[in-house]
This record gives C-alpha cells, sequence and structure tokens, in this order.
C-alpha cells in the first residue's frame, strides 16, 4: 500500500514546473480554498449516510487538500508539511495536560482522572492563552478572536455565542430565548409592514441568529439540524415529484393543496417505514 511520504512525492510531481499537471501549476492558496470546503462536507455527508465504505476516499481527497497547502508553502519558503504535523502535535499535547501532564508525547500518563467539565474549562483556559499570545495588540484581544470568518454562518453564530458565554453573556435557560424568539418575529413582521428590504434582511439575521441561541441551549447543533431538515425536505419533494410521476401529471399543473396533500402523505410513509 502506499504510504503518506508516496503522497508527498505524488504532489511534488504533479506541481513539477517542467513536467507536472498544467491545472495544478495554476493553482494558489486561494483557488484551493473552494475545493477544500467541498471535500470536507463530503466526508460529513458520507458520515451522515452512514457510507463508510466510501469515507477512506473521502478522508484522502482532504487530506489531499492539505498536502496542497503544504506544497504551495514549500515552494514559497513558508513550511513544509512535517512543519504542519509537528504544529497540531504540540497543540494538541498542550491542551491536553491531562493526559500529558509534562508535555511529553511519550511521557507517563496521568493517573488521577479529571471530571469533563474540568477538562473543557482547562482547554478553553488554554485556547485563551494562545489567542493572547496570537495578538498583535495585546489590549485589544477579544474572546470572540481566531472564529473564523469562512464558517457557514450557522456554525460560526453558534461559535460566536459559546465564546460569549464563557464569561456569563448569555440565558441561564432556554425559555428566555424562545421569548426573544417571538419578539424577534415581531420585528420582521413591523419590517415587512414598512416594506423595509434592507429592515426585513436585517430582522429576518436577527431571528435566525436566536434560533440558533435557542438550538445551543437545546445541545443541537444548528448545522447539523438543518442539513437534517434539508434532507427531509428533499426526500419528501422527491416523493412528490415521483408519486406525480406515477399518476401522469406535470407537476406545474397541481394546485398548492394538492402538493401539500402529497406532503402530508410523504411524511405519513417516513412515520410507517420508521415504525411510527
Amino acid at each position: 500500500m502506499y504510504q503518506l511520504n508516496d503522497l508527498l512525492h505524488l504532489m511534488a510531481r504533479l506541481r513539477d514546473p517542467q513536467y507536472g499537471c498544467p491545472w495544478d501549476l495554476k493553482q494558489d492558496y486561494a483557488s484551493i480554498v473552494p475545493h477544500t470546503i467541498e471535500e470536507a462536507y463530503e466526508v460529513a455527508d458520507a458520515i451522515e449516510r452512514g457510507d463508510f465504505d466510501h469515507l477512506p476516499g473521502e478522508l484522502g481527497d482532504l487530506l489531499f487538500q492539505v498536502v496542497y497547502y503544504s506544497q504551495l508553502a514549500k515552494e514559497d519558503g513558508r513550511f513544509e508539511f512535517a512543519g504542519v504535523v509537528d504544529a497540531i502535535t504540540r497543540k494538541l499535547v498542550r491542551r491536553h495536560p491531562h493526559v500529558f501532564p509534562d508535555g511529553d508525547l511519550y511521557g507517563a500518563p496521568d493517573m488521577a482522572r479529571l471530571e469533563e467539565a474540568a477538562i473543557k474549562q482547562r482547554w478553553e483556559e488554554i485556547k485563551a492563552e494562545e489567542r493572547a499570545e496570537k495578538a498583535v495588540a495585546p489590549e485589544q484581544l477579544s474572546l470572540l478572536d481566531d472564529v473564523p470568518t469562512a464558517l457557514p454562518a450557522l456554525s460560526r453564530a453558534a461559535k460566536l455565542q459559546k465564546r460569549a458565554a464563557q464569561v456569563g453573556f448569555d440565558w441561564p435557560e432556554a425559555l428566555p430565548v424562545i421569548d426573544k424568539l417571538r419578539e424577534e418575529l415581531d420585528e420582521v413582521l413591523e419590517a415587512m409592514s414598512e416594506n423595509d428590504p434592507q429592515a426585513i434582511a436585517d430582522e429576518v439575521g436577527d431571528l435566525l441568529f436566536v434560533v440558533v441561541n435557542l438550538a445551543r441551549h437545546l445541545k443541537v447543533d444548528p448545522e447539523t439540524a438543518l442539513r437534517g431538515a434539508n434532507g427531509k425536505f428533499e426526500r419528501r419533494f422527491r416523493f412528490i415529484e415521483q408519486a406525480l410521476r406515477d399518476a401522469g401529471r406535470p407537476i406545474e399543473d397541481c394546485t398548492l393543496e394538492e402538493l401539500d396533500a402529497l406532503w402530508g402523505e410523504a411524511k405519513k410513509q417516513e412515520k410507517l417505514s420508521l415504525g411510527c
């Protein structure tokens, strides 16, 4: 079987100025980013579908993105793949003092087992120390530093809220969030009555932000929840399409009431298939 060094060699060959692949030679850091995001989602999709036969291939595609960036950096004289491995290993050893008490990857483990809450607290403390070390102007250090702007909006909202909650800027439980949700919905309705497109967009954004907050309080990952809802919608809509094909009717000729009835049938069939 090929090993990691073989993959690194392949990448170097693809980027060889004289004999490499023309497409790969044209790429740079920015042009590869969309592919990286896509490959990460394909890994998530394979896991969600339980497609473990194809998961190694999807993980390989994602690993190749790391190798690609490392090759570009090597050509620029910035760092190499070995530096990536070294950096993540050092970071994880540092962030797991309960496993590596003396900071030695191969040192004796700590026999004392810490509670999960204490582990999480120490993890956040270490991350805060790392943010302080990275800060250009320590006096302007923020809890929200290093929350990636490229994250999907729902995931980033949850991460921003979680950071703010660390210093008590948060509701104590879910019920007050529901009250806030109603308040934001009323503000959407008000903006609609004024027919102000920018205000409507702003208020819908606020509404979505509070929905994420509710999900967080209910221990639900909003990105995963919405992906699940997307999948559910797709299954049910495909059911409608197939039912109409079987009946020989174009979907465009159906009334909303007819489509809604088929939607209800799709929900019923799903419940029956789940034994509900």
